[in-house]
C-alpha cells in the first residue's frame, strides 16, 4: 500500500481506494491506523480525480454540418 500515488494509472488508484474504503467500513482497523489510511485515501481520491480531469480536457466532440458530415471538433464540455 506504500505505492507512490503521482505515479499510479487511475484504475490501481481506484483499486487501491475501494480497498482502503473496504478496511474503513469493515470496522477492524484500529483508530491510528484508520487515520493512517484514510488520509492516503484522500490523497488516492485527489489522484484520481485529477486523472479523470485531464483526460476530459484531452476529449473531443466531432461537430457536424447541417447534412451530418463532420465539419470539425471542439472541446467536451461535460458539466
Amino acid at each position: 500500500m506504500g505505492d507512490d500515488i503521482s505515479k499510479m494509472s487511475f484504475e490501481k488508484a481506484l483499486a487501491d481506494l475501494e480497498g482502503i474504503v473496504e478496511k474503513l467500513d469493515s470496522g477492524k482497523v484500529d483508530l491510528d491506523a484508520s487515520i493512517a489510511i484514510y488520509e492516503r485515501g484522500e490523497a488516492l481520491k485527489k489522484h484520481c480525480e485529477k486523472l479523470l480531469k485531464d483526460a476530459e480536457a484531452r476529449i473531443e466532440k466531432i461537430t457536424l454540418k447541417s447534412d451530418g458530415t463532420p465539419s470539425g471538433t471542439e472541446p467536451l464540455d461535460v458539466e
